[in-house]
């Protein structure tokens, strides 16, 4: 489908300068740009690709003034954000590839069931007993939604997806292939024997509204209760959230985080790639945890930590400075003992 810069304009409510008449469908880094391509400069230190690139059209933000000539071929539009509205246009993008409405064969739904109007089921999905499906939502190929599960309005669910039985999927979530939503908590207890006998696990996954959760993720169901994923919040690729977990309103996770059961974390948390936190912890609002940490303990709001154990992220910065410094510090050490030795040697 094609765009011409006016329209693109009128959709971010940008001004032009160039050709208004000219046309773009599709979308482009600014350095791979090509003629009919769309593209963005938000970020200063690309500025020099916007003078060799030939994408049709550029998003820029008001403030940008060319330090030399742009191309004869290149419409510019500028914005407010362009980062912004660049993302803005991505997501319309994406949209119009999304599924037509249809329920594709062979697919199962029970009779219990409850399914909404402008729907997509892709062929294989399953959806049990009691089950709620609400309107415009897509469902993909391969997946299974378990009894008594229910899913909001405009909810994305990819192929090889799996809800177990009683989880709450709230409206305009989106949740990644292969991800796992309610399995079983890891609850075993050893009995006199020393072996270990299975904790059943009787509780659901609640995933608030507009929660993303990527590719083979999983969240496990509570021991009793609920594991709830809060309004907003963004689980990358590979995470893996234990049970009676709680996840604050937008907060946001890297791939490869581990949360063990029972931890609370807050509002606006971030958490880097490859983080561990321990059972039972309380993450307080608005904490950053920096990439590979290990955290054992609670940590208050507002508060930055790193390392493993993670400890404050300055003090963090100051002792790693000690330890790449130690090599040589040794190496000194050793050089002021042997000459200690000497002038022992002497007076002897």
């Amino acid at each position: 489908m094609k765009f011409s810069a006016e329209q693109i304009a009128g959709i971010l409510n940008g001004t032009i300068e160039g050709d208004a008449n000219i046309e773009v469908s599709s979308l482009a880094k600014i350095e791979d740009g090509f003629l009919g391509a769309l593209s963005f400069l938000g970020n200063p230190k690309y500025e020099e690709y916007i003078y060799a690139t030939k994408s049709s059209v550029c998003i820029v933000n008001n403030s940008f003034v060319a330090s030399k000539e742009l191309p004869n071929t290149l419409t510019i539009i500028k914005v407010e954000d362009a980062y912004a509205c660049f993302a803005k246009l991505l997501e319309l993008y994406d949209s119009m590839n999304k599924e037509e409405p249809r329920i594709e064969h062979p697919s199962y739904i029970c009779d219990s069931s409850s399914v909404g109007e402008n729907i997509f089921l892709g062929a294989h999905s399953y959806i049990g007993k009691n089950a709620t499906v609400g309107n415009s939502v897509s469902i993909y190929q391969n997946v299974t939604i378990g009894a008594n599960v229910s899913i909001g309005d405009g909810t994305v669910i990819y192929p090889g997806v799996t809800i177990y039985r009683d989880c709450i999927i709230g409206a305009n979530c989106v949740i990644h292939a292969g991800a796992v939503i309610g399995a079983d908590g890891f609850g075993f207890a050893p009995d006199k024997n020393g072996e270990f006998q299975k904790i059943p696990q009787i509780g659901n996954v609640v995933l608030e509204d507009n929660v993303d959760v990527g590719a083979n993720s999983t969240i496990d169901r509570a021991t009793m209760g609920s594991t709830v994923i809060r309004r907003g919040a963004k689980i990358d690729n590979l995470v893996q959230i234990g049970h009676n977990v709680e996840i604050g309103t937008n907060s946001a996770m890297a791939a490869q985080v581990g949360i063990a059961g029972s931890c609370k974390v807050g509002n606006n948390v971030m958490i880097g790639g490859q983080v561990g936190l321990a059972g039972h912890l309380k993450i307080g609002d608005r904490v950053m945890i920096a990439a590979q940490s290990g955290v054992p303990n609670d940590v208050r709001e507002d508060t930055k930590v790193m390392g493993s154990p993670s400890f404050d992220i300055n003090d963090y910065k100051k002792s790693y400075l000690g330890f790449r410094r130690l090599p040589r510090i040794l190496t000194r050490l050793e050089e002021l003992e042997a000459k200690i030795k000497e002038l022992t040697k002497d007076k002897e």
